[in-house]
């Protein structure tokens, strides 16, 4: 509200002069002058009439020109549909506001438009300060609560770790206990999570555990050899989030506590008797969590899912990844090098040579600057060592 009454008894009853009203006030000089002058114009002096309240002397004073727009009502605006639409792929405000002026020629302008749509974002959901496009990211993490599994033969009580993975567009949520935070269930539950969502995201988010990155770095953190052979196989980038700086995947910190709320704390009083079990019923409070509605937003997660981001996804390759494990070695003078005690062929352009070896539970292949150079099966020892009797001495190539 305007300072009309206090501008008007100073001028009208004090005599004082504009720059001394201006300074009590707080006014700029010509705001006081133009007061006045609306004043004297209306022919309002102090006291003014009885029946005028504050909000009829400012219309009286300030009166709205004729042919100004009626404010629009904010019902038009429908923020979650704006919102959900944001997580499309290359749907922005601008092409938003331009659909909404179309239909509404009397509605905001585009400043007012963005800046209502931001403050209710502010006040819809904590996890919505940023905008997520659909099946842009998948952000994980292991979840610090962790849940008891009870040795049935001993008694022994052992804490399995519980994977996390979500996807911010939707909040569709992916949960899953493993026996310990060990590299292998690591890749296990993103490729999990993969195919639970049905599809690959274009950009993992993960935490600076070990299992993600090797060698930490705040600008370019070296990523886990068998991380990255995952990421690469499903055609996926590995963005990690900064230490310390937990917005960076504040939709999956979100989620951990979703998780140990709704579903680990209903199930605190179960006893299970292997990892198994626990999966079973974590996956069964996992299905009422994405299915139950929000709070303030239309739909659930699984809706949404449904509706925005299962399609925005990358297809599965047609086989699922297999474990990969890398390692150091060098092609010896016979052009053989060695992995786990077993000892492999190599070509003879690779004699002397430092190779990257990468093992699974198949296949051997040795790489150099890069570049494949051979492949072979991953054979015993003891096919290895009559192998190496009876061709002693004799170069074999891949």
């Amino acid at each position: 509200m305007r300072k009309i009454k206090e501008v008007l008894r100073l001028h009208f009853e004090s005599h004082m002069s504009i720059r001394r009203i201006a300074a009590s006030c707080s006014l700029s000089r010509s705001a006081v002058s133009d007061m006045i002058a609306r004043a004297i114009a209306a022919r309002v002096s102090w006291p003014p009439p009885g029946e005028l309240g504050d909000s009829e002397l400012e219309a009286l004073l300030y009166p709205q020109p004729l042919g100004r727009r009626a404010k629009p009502d904010l019902v038009k605006m429908d923020m979650p549909y704006i919102q959900r639409e944001l997580s499309r792929k290359g749907v922005t405000l601008q092409l938003l506001w331009t659909e909404y002026i179309a239909q509404n020629p009397g509605g905001y302008q585009y400043s007012r438009f963005c800046e209502l749509y931001r403050e209710w974002q502010k006040s819809a959901e904590p996890s919505l300060h940023q905008d997520h496009k659909a099946g842009e990211k998948m952000m994980v993490d292991w979840a610090g609560q962790t849940i008891t599994i009870t040795d049935r033969e001993t008694g022994e009580l052992v804490d399995a770790r519980i994977f996390v993975a979500t996807l911010p567009a939707s909040n569709y949520l992916y949960v899953e206990p493993f026996a310990s935070m060990a590299l292998e269930n690591w890749i296990a539950g993103h490729v999990h999570a993969f195919e639970f969502f049905g599809g690959v995201p274009e950009i993992i988010v993960p935490d600076n555990t070990k299992t993600a990155v090797s060698k930490y770095c705040y600008y370019e953190p070296e990523l886990n050899a068998t991380y990255a052979d995952m990421a690469r196989y499903y055609g996926a980038a590995v963005v990690p989030a900064r230490p310390a700086r937990p917005k960076d995947k504040a939709n999956v910190e979100c989620h951990v506590g979703i998780t140990s709320r709704a579903i680990l704390a209903p199930l605190r009083n179960h006893r299970f008797f292997h990892v198994a079990e626990a999966r079973e019923a974590i996956f069964e409070q996992l299905d009422g969590v994405n299915a139950k509605p929000f709070q303030k937003l239309p739909g659930s997660r699984l809706s949404t899912f449904l509706e925005i981001e299962r399609d925005a996804l990358k297809p599965l390759p047609e086989r699922r990844y297999e474990l990969a494990y890398f390692m150091a070695a060098r092609v010896s003078v016979d052009c053989h090098f060695e992995v786990l005690k077993n000892w492999y062929s190599a070509p003879k352009h690779l004699m002397g040579k430092n190779v990257d070896v990468r093992y699974t539970a198949t296949t051997v292949e040795a790489l150099h600057d890069g570049e494949s150079q051979c492949r072979l099966p991953f054979r015993s020892a003891q096919e290895l060592v009559q192998r190496s009797q009876a061709s002693h001495g004799q170069e074999r190539g891949c």
